[in-house]
């Protein structure tokens, strides 16, 4: 009979961790959380300095009658829930729920699940970290007081089924923010110029590329920008006759560092980029890697460390073992001369070793028969990145050519791989970095040979929307939030329908808008971003014992009652009424209505729920159609992107930007509305005037 009983998180880990010890272990899982707070109520008292009150989730039932009865026969019990706060308060809430008194209980963690690591946490045992349990515990009612306090504002102000949250409503006027950025931009025109150039009268040696930088005066090199036609014209005029010589040739060496391992921000952020795994998917299959996948005559192993982590640490061991791969897989020469890590951000999360491979010799190729399709794809990445991260630095050399024409000078940049380092396993997606040996072997003094110019008009562009990977980052880099809760705040502003995604980028919908302006209005310090940090870095205080976590939450809540109560006296509610229409219903006569749905306006019969009728809602724009001369219509794209259309449905006019009903004074084409200005439509004119 087991003496010893040993509770985790997942029914994954009971089969994994069970081969790692003997028949007197009995390994069972709580399957996460077993207590929470109810769902039907507040689930804390204010009036009695907010207690807590915690009821057995619904369904845990037999989980916790089969965990006392092992529990009552066991010697020794060990709560190895996972290495974190989140798994500290399950540890905690396990010890209170099967009422463990007078049994010896243990708290032990392990970063892998590899059966060195769980039999070194065995060794080790501790008591449960009632600090980390206190932090859960007040990020956890804070979460609930914006939630349960304002969302129901949001259901009598806009429409049932909406939510507010403590990061979730951050995050959403991030995004907010850079979609006004972007529509108040006013792009400046600006243009290149090019100069191809031959050394040499041979026809065999391809010209080289230069492109204008300025002028030389007083014997120095001053920089200037081309912001008109004009402008060019008179560079251009310049350069007629004039002789193309080199005149200065800089060559350097520059080291590419090599990347740090991966914690949970850079590796959703790198998915995203490099495998386009939204968020969700990403901490999806990592946790599937991180509890054990079975492979073929090693059992079932756990093949990544712990995946919630703000730390590129690497534990002593595993720095060695990868130092030994390298030595004999790619040579002494690419083994780093120091280890690739960034200072610890001193969060809770940073106690915890970076991701990386279990094991470094199980190369993706050897494990790639067990795994599917998406498994291997991001272990290979996480085995690749932690390599990498253990190699020497890339070394290129760079030239920087100036080419002198009369009064004005052409550069060249260029530049050669020397030694590729950890490029020889990795590099980033949005980074990889091309050979360019243009200019490399021009030498001072040489003459040149002008070919030809070559001219480009160009206008500065807008900061780009948000994508997972760059919401992401700025949480990360703003203090918003911690490495678990980034997948699931984006996936709760898609699936509320406030934002939206197109190809891998985010844009508002007009729901996400009304919901916006509300929490702007009426709760600012909820989504202002300097107070939403602060209380993170509260709650890390919390965690390590710095502060009372009553203190925080004693605080906090009047004024949230205070604010949600003058909401509801003063604040309107947003119109979605049921407007009449012209358009008749054809199954019962009556005008269909506009209301709201999911993807924004639709018609449907007043006679709900009698008749279900319903059709796509056609809102005239007000302008006229540029290809036929119907009315413009607004529409909505399957994810709830807005759009321009023509209600003719023979024509195929579509667009992004309100068409404006101006023509273009320079092509002939039609306008669209940008902000405070028209823009051409044809991004070939670019041509652009003020409304």
């Amino acid at each position: 009979m087991a003496k010893y009983l040993v509770i985790v998180e997942s029914p994954t880990k009971v089969k994994t961790i069970s081969k790692f010890l003997g028949s007197n272990y009995q390994i069972m899982a709580s399957g996460g959380h077993v207590r929470d707070l109810p769902k039907s109520q507040l689930g804390f008292d204010p009036e009695n300095d907010y207690e807590p009150k915690y009821i057995t989730i619904r369904g845990k039932g037999d989980i916790l009658a089969a965990l006392r009865k092992a529990a009552k026969k066991a010697d020794r019990i060990y709560l190895a829930t996972d290495p974190d706060r989140e798994g500290e308060a399950i540890a905690w809430h396990l010890a209170q729920t099967l009422k463990l008194d007078g049994k010896q209980v243990y708290r032990i963690t392990f970063n892998e699940i590899t059966k060195p690591a769980v039999k070194e946490a065995l060794k080790a045992p501790r008591k449960i970290d009632m600090d980390m349990v206190d932090a859960q515990q007040t990020r956890r009612i804070l979460d609930r007081m914006v939630g349960y306090r304002i969302s129901p504002l949001l259901w009598a102000k806009i429409k049932r089924g909406l939510s507010a949250g403590r990061v979730q409503s951050v995050a959403l006027r991030i995004v907010a923010d850079r979609e006004e950025e972007i529509s108040a931009f006013t792009p400046e025109e600006y243009w290149t110029l090019d100069a191809s150039l031959a050394a040499g009268t041979s026809p065999a040696k391809k010209p080289v590329p230069a492109r204008y930088y300025g002028r030389e005066k007083n014997g120095k090199i001053i920089k200037e920008e081309i912001h008109s036609r004009e402008q060019l014209e008179q560079i251009k005029k310049e350069l007629q006759n004039v002789s193309y010589e080199v005149g200065s040739v800089k060559r350097s060496e520059r080291s590419r560092k090599a990347p740090a391992p991966f914690t949970t921000s850079t590796l959703q952020q790198e998915a995203v980029k490099a495998l386009n795994f939204s968020t969700q998917k990403t901490m999806r299959i990592a946790q599937q890697l991180y509890e054990g996948i079975d492979i073929k005559g090693q059992g079932t192993v756990g093949l990544i460390t712990y995946l919630r982590t703000d730390s590129t640490r690497i534990s002593e061991q595993a720095d060695l073992q990868a130092r030994e791969y390298i030595r004999e897989n790619y040579g002494e020469d690419y083994i780093a001369s120091s280890k690739q890590s960034k200072p610890g951000t001193g969060k809770i999360q940073d106690a915890h070793e970076a991701i990386r491979p279990s094991d470094i010799n199980r190369i993706p190729a050897l494990v790639k028969d067990a795994l599917s399709r998406d498994q291997f794809r991001l272990y290979q990445l996480i085995w690749k990145r932690f390599t990498a991260s253990r190699m020497q630095n890339a070394l290129y050399e760079n030239v920087q050519v100036n080419i002198n024409a009369g009064s004005c000078v052409f550069r060249i940049h260029g530049s050669k791989l020397l030694f590729d380092g950890y490029l020889s396993v990795y590099s980033e997606a949005d980074e990889e970095e091309r050979a360019n040996t243009a200019g490399m072997h021009f030498e001072e003094g040489q003459e040149l040979k002008c070919v030809s110019l070559e001219e480009n008009q160009h206008f500065t562009q807008p900061p780009a929307h948000y994508t997972e990977a760059s919401l992401v980052h700025t949480l990360e880099e703003l203090g918003i939030g911690r490495p678990s809760t980034y997948a699931p705040t984006i996936t709760t502003l898609l699936s509320r329908h406030y934002i939206t995604k197109e190809q891998k980028a985010l844009f508002m919908t007009d729901l996400g808008e009304a919901v916006n302006e509300i929490m702007k209005k009426q709760f600012p310090s909820i989504v202002d971003v300097s107070f939403t940090a602060s209380l993170e870095t509260l709650l890390d205080s919390v965690g390590e014992g710095l502060v009372n976590w009553k203190n925080i939450v004693r605080n906090f809540y009047p004024d949230l009652d205070a604010a949600v109560n003058n909401a509801q006296d003063s604040l309107e509610k947003v119109k979605i009424e049921y407007e009449k229409t012209d358009v008749i219903c054809d199954q019962c006569g009556r005008n269909m209505v506009i209301k709201y749905g999911p993807h924004g306006k639709f018609l449907a019969c007043p006679g709900f729920p009698e008749c279900r009728n319903t059709k796509p809602f056609l809102e005239k724009a007000g302008v006229q159609c540029p290809k036929c001369g119907r009315e413009i219509v607004i529409r909505r794209s399957k994810k709830g992107r807005r759009f321009f259309g023509c209600e003719n449905p023979d024509c195929d006019f579509i667009s992004w930007q309100k068409p404006s009903g101006e023509k273009c004074p320079k092509c002939g084409g039609y306008m669209v509305e940008r902000g405070k200005r028209l823009q051409c439509a044809d991004t070939e004119c670019g041509y652009i005037m003020p409304v």
